[in-house]
């Protein structure tokens, strides 16, 4: 069964810095490799929303996708071997607090989610 575990969120003032990982289990990383990873954030009576995505390109390769509150101030990676997506989140804002959640998915029937972590910017 596979499981993600994310780990990372905590409290920082504006301007700080924070880094997400999610470990993903139970996936061989060959297969891991094949999925696409994404991180979406769900804020206190918002929706849920998509903040950055690795998946195919169009061509071949990779596409990396974020949405534009985030351009710039945030890097999505994965690190194949250890089956891990990390976010790195870079000069926070109080409008980033939120709970964030790990996503694999496989383009076809198979979609998971982490338990999510909780992200909180304040001074």
């Amino acid at each position: 069964q596979v499981q993600l575990v994310e780990s990372g969120g905590g409290l920082a003032q504006p301007g700080e810095s924070l880094r997400l990982s999610c470990e993903a289990s139970g996936i061989n990383f060959s297969v891991f490799v094949t999925y696409s990873v994404a991180w979406y954030r769900q804020a206190p009576g918002k929706q849920r929303e998509l903040v950055a995505r690795i998946s195919r390109g169009l061509s071949g390769g990779t596409s990396v996708n974020y949405v534009d509150s985030v351009k710039g101030r945030f890097t999505i990676s994965r690190e194949i071997a250890k089956k891990t997506v990390y976010l790195q989140m870079n000069n926070l804002k109080s409008e980033d607090t939120a709970a964030y959640y790990c996503n694999i998915n496989s383009y076809r029937n198979d979609d998971y989610w982490g338990q999510g972590t909780q992200v909180t910017v304040s001074s």
